[in-house]
C-alpha cells in the first residue's frame, strides 16, 4: 500500500478571516500548517485548532509590513517547519481615500504589504519548491485587480499589479512544476472592513464568508498536479461587490 506524502502549506494573515479559514480547512485535509501574522496571540489559538484536528501547526510572527526582512524571515520558517509545498500569500491590508489625499507613505505602505510582501516571501519559498520540481503558490487578489472603483485607488493598483505578478511567475515557474494562482474574491465579511484604513459602510450579510474562500483554495490546492486553476473570481450571489 502506498500513501501520498504528507504536505506543508505556509499562509500568511493567518490570525483571521480567509487566512484562519484556510489553515483550518487545510487542517481537516491533513495539511500541516505554517501560520504566519503580527499577532502570536491569535495565531497559536488557530494553531491550538488545527492540532486538534490532528496535524502539525505552528506560529510564527513576522511583520510582512516590514518588507527588507520578510524573505529572510520566511526562508528560516521553511527551514524550521519543513519544506512548503504550499504558499498562501493572503496577508494584505485594505484602504480607501481618492488618490488625490493618499500620501506618499500611504500609497507605499499599501504597496509594500500587498505586493513587495508577497514578492518576497514567494522569492524565499519557490528556490526550495523548484528543487523539489512542484510546488502550489495561491496570491489572494481581489475583485479590485480588474475593476477599479473610486476611493480605493491604492488599493485597487496594488491588487492589480499582485495579479500580474501572479500571472508573470506561472509563465516562469510552470516549466519547474510549480503552480500559481491567483484568487480575485468579491467582498469578504472579514476583520478588514474593520480596520482604521477602511472607511465604508456595505451590508456585510450578503458578503462572501472567509469559509468559502477557503474551501475554493482548498479545491484549488487539491488539484492533481497536472492541473492549474491560475486565475478564479469569486463572488457572492447576493448581488453585492
Amino acid at each position: 500500500m502506498s500513501f501520498e506524502q504528507k504536505r506543508r502549506a505556509l499562509i500568511t494573515g493567518a490570525s483571521s478571516g480567509i487566512g484562519k479559514a484556510t489553515a483550518l480547512a487545510f487542517a481537516k485535509a491533513g495539511i500541516d500548517v505554517a501560520l504566519v501574522s503580527r499577532s502570536q496571540e491569535k495565531l497559536e489559538g488557530v494553531a491550538a485548532v488545527a492540532k486538534e484536528i490532528g496535524v502539525e501547526a505552528k506560529a510564527f510572527t513576522v511583520d510582512l509590513g516590514s518588507v527588507a526582512q520578510v524573505k529572510t524571515k520566511i526562508q528560516a520558517i521553511a527551514d524550521e517547519f519543513g519544506d512548503i509545498d504550499i504558499l498562501v500569500n493572503n496577508a494584505g491590508i485594505g484602504y480607501t481615500a481618492n488618490l488625490s489625499d493618499t500620501s506618499l507613505e500611504d500609497w507605499q505602505r499599501v504597496m509594500d504589504l500587498n505586493i513587495t510582501s508577497v514578492f518576497q516571501c514567494m522569492m524565499a519559498i519557490v528556490p526550495g519548491m523548484r528543487q523539489r520540481g512542484k510546488g502550489t503558490i495561491i496570491n489572494i487578489a481581489s475583485i479590485a485587480a480588474k475593476q477599479a472603483f473610486a476611493g480605493w485607488g491604492a488599493y485597487c493598483v496594488s491588487k492589480a499589479g499582485l495579479l500580474a505578478l501572479s500571472q508573470t511567475l506561472a509563465q516562469e515557474e510552470r516549466v519547474h512544476g510549480i503552480r500559481v494562482t491567483a484568487i480575485c474574491p468579491g467582498a469578504v465579511n472579514t476583520e478588514i472592513w474593520d480596520t482604521e484604513t477602511v472607511n465604508v459602510n456595505f451590508d456585510r450579510t450578503k458578503m462572501l464568508t472567509p469559509e468559502i474562500v477557503a474551501q475554493t483554495i482548498l479545491h484549488t490546492v487539491l488539484l492533481p498536479q497536472e492541473a492549474v486553476i491560475e486565475e478564479l473570481t469569486l463572488m457572492s450571489n447576493a448581488g453585492v461587490l
